[in-house]
């Protein structure tokens, strides 16, 4: 056999064999097709869960009553609470202020003259009485030396105006008696009216003579007067040229330099006291019958440093401008460590009163801006109670306004309202 005739042969037997199964697939094909038609029409409410028409009644009354089951029975929230107890605090009214020395003052030059000390420079301490400026004298001791020979020379006057008293005074009583015995002659006719006259006459002159007397004598005590007047106020101007330091402390401005001439009124030196030192605070009128003389006080500075001391003065009379009252803290300052004009937070401890240490995240608002806590009922719902702030620690804030004993919503609070049905878990208060 021809060797390509009979491969022709034998590649058409394999085409005849391929026939019948090549026909098979499009019948296949359309019947899965025709399957998938008649599942996706008629089989649709089924596949995809929805009710057929006679089932929708039923699933419709199924429905309500599931309804009414969930109102009757609302979901539980879970919630983290805390049992507290209220204890007795001090209360405590905190201000804003700031430190004052205890005294300070300018020294200013009460005469003139030229300065002879040499100075001081600020910052040094001083104590009381040590001189700070001293001024030229100049002529006010030669001045002092006169007034005081005045008075030496109105004093020796004295006792010759006395002995001119005296002297009048004899004299008087002399008149006197020669002016009774001339009276009694001329009654008697024994003295003639011309003697009796002149008696009289020495006896006007007597009297006035007495009078001059004792009018110098006045005099001289005047001028006694005059010239002590004088050498004091000689002594007063030289005391004036030495400035001495009223009370210790330091010295916030530089002395006034040697050589420089000073006027009346012109400044020498600035001295002020830091030990002790003044805490300044002004206390609203709504707090100031909170406050007692005598109550202990603590202050934290801007730099963080804390003091501690007692109310000495609570002003009388409000601020015409800002309606609060003048405070004032005496605290000791022996190492000058305050300054003045530091601002200060200070906390005046007031009566106590029972309050309440909670979590600062406890508190909330209400609608209304209210600021308080939620606490759990004791048929287990969250009920909203405002409160007051009255202190803030590092552990907690301090409330008033609570029961004695509270349970107190600190976790979920916010997510739950008035008559919400809570599951509470309680922690351990950290107090």
């Amino acid at each position: 056999m021809n060797p390509v005739r009979s491969d022709f042969f034998l590649r058409g037997r394999r085409a005849d064999e391929k026939g019948p199964k090549m026909r098979l697939f499009p019948i296949l094909a359309a019947i899965l097709v025709t399957g998938l038609i008649y599942v996706f029409v008629f089989e649709r409410d089924r596949l995809t869960g929805s009710p057929s028409e006679s089932e929708q009644p039923q699933a419709a009354q199924d429905s309500a009553a599931a309804t009414d089951e969930s109102a009757d029975d609302a979901p539980v929230v879970g919630v983290v609470a805390v049992k507290s107890t209220a204890r007795g605090i001090d209360s405590a009214v905190i201000l804003r202020g700031q430190t004052e020395a205890y005294r300070q003052v300018d020294l200013r030059a009460e005469t003139s003259g030229q300065v002879i000390s040499e100075p001081l420079r600020k910052g040094n301490f001083v104590d009381e009485g040590q001189v700070l400026c001293k001024l030229d004298p100049g002529t006010r001791e030669a001045a002092l030396t006169e007034a005081k020979s005045r008075l030496n020379a109105a004093r020796a006057s004295v006792p010759e105006a006395r002995a001119r008293v005296e002297e009048a005074r004899s004299r008087l009583e002399e008149a006197r008696i020669n002016e009774n015995a001339a009276a009694r002659l001329s009654e008697d006719g024994f003295a003639s009216q011309t003697r009796l006259a002149s008696t009289r006459a020495t006896l006007r002159s007597a009297e006035a003579a007495v009078e001059t007397a004792r009018s110098g004598l006045e005099g001289a005590s005047a001028q006694i007067e005059a010239a002590q007047a004088a050498v004091a106020a000689a002594q007063k101007e030289i005391e004036r040229l030495t400035i001495r330091a009223p009370f210790g402390g330091l010295l916030e401005s530089d002395t006034a330099e040697l050589g420089s001439l000073l006027q009346p009124g012109a400044l020498c030196a600035t001295v002020i006291q830091l030990d002790p030192a003044i805490l300044v605070g002004f206390v609203p009128e709504t707090e100031v019958d909170r406050i007692n003389l005598g109550a202990p006080a603590e202050a934290e500075l801007a730099s963080g440093g804390t003091v501690r001391g007692k109310v000495t003065f609570l002003s009388r009379q409000a601020d015409q401008t800002t309606r609060t009252f003048r405070v004032e803290i005496r605290v000791d300052n022996p190492d000058l460590a305050l300054r003045d004009g530091q601002t200060a937070e200070i906390v005046i401890s007031a009566d106590g009163t029972p309050a309440h240490l909670l979590p600062q995240s406890a508190l909330t608002l209400n609608d209304e801006g209210a600021l308080g806590v939620r606490l759990v009922t004791d048929e287990s719902e969250a009920v909203f109670t405002p409160v007051k702030l009255m202190r803030d620690t590092a552990n907690g804030v301090w409330v008033t306004g609570l029961p004695d004993q509270a349970n107190v919503i600190v976790i979920g609070q916010e997510y739950v309202n008035d008559g919400v049905k809570v599951n509470p878990s309680y922690e351990e208060l950290g107090q």
